[in-house]
């Protein structure tokens, strides 16, 4: 990674919060703020990032942009609306961030993990200085057995547990890269790194953390209220 490399973030909240017995997991409130101001925080407040594009659903668009006015985000510089899939927001993030300056690599994160801190984001970018492929993302190894189940429920593989890993973000990949590979990508995907490994890209994983978590219930909002407040 070069010296002082310009480091885009791509904060994608635009899901449907389908899970969430109806409330919008974004604005959910967490220790009195927004779930997505926690989040935002972390990118704030990390020196080596210099802009911050965050994406949204159509309809929380004002909502959003009041929320970066009001608590005078410095580095979002752009708040646009996602697309119909996970990657058709991340897309619009990335041509968001096209308009800004230019970017030498980019971060993409999921709006609904406030619990990552600033040590995690450093191993990413530690990691990241290390990889000749440009694409490295977090993770972190399972603790329970995977079981391969069929449509009628019955097991059909017991993969070795030492060898899988749950998938996180951030990803930070070099940006001439990820945009190649969504230009390229012509699937179905379920994040970003899926894009390059179907296009036969090498990608690396780097130890996430287990409070990384991703909210996607409103248990997950307990449980993660929880960890924050142990922070202090």
């Amino acid at each position: 990674m070069a010296a002082e490399p310009r480091i885009g973030v791509i904060i994608v909240a635009a899901g449907r919060s389908s899970r969430m017995d109806g409330v919008d997991k974004t604005f959910a409130p967490l220790l009195g703020q927004p779930l997505i101001a926690h989040t935002l925080d972390r990118f704030e407040e990390f020196p080596p990032v210099t802009e911050i594009v965050l994406v949204l659903a159509p309809a929380a668009l004002a909502e959003g942009r009041a929320l970066v006015e009001r608590r005078q985000y410095r580095k979002v510089s752009r708040v646009c609306a996602g697309g119909e899939r996970r990657q058709d927001s991340v897309r619009a993030g990335l041509d968001a961030l096209a308009t800004l300056r230019p970017s030498d690599w980019v971060i993409v994160h999921d709006g609904a993990r406030p619990g990552l801190d600033q040590a995690l984001l450093y191993r990413g970018l530690s990691a990241a200085a290390q990889a000749e492929s440009g694409a490295v993302i977090a993770g972190v190894p399972v603790k329970d057995t995977i079981k391969v189940v069929s449509s009628a429920q019955e097991i059909t593989a017991t993969p070795p547990r030492s060898t899988l890993w749950a998938a996180q973000t951030p990803q930070l990949f070099r940006c001439d890269l990820l945009r190649q590979a969504h230009a390229q990508f012509t699937g179905e995907a379920t994040d970003d790194a899926m894009m390059l490994e179907s296009l036969g890209h090498p990608v690396k994983m780097f130890l996430g953390s287990y409070e990384n978590l991703k909210v996607t219930t409103p248990e997950d909002l307990t449980v993660m209220e929880a960890l924050l407040r142990g922070r202090g």
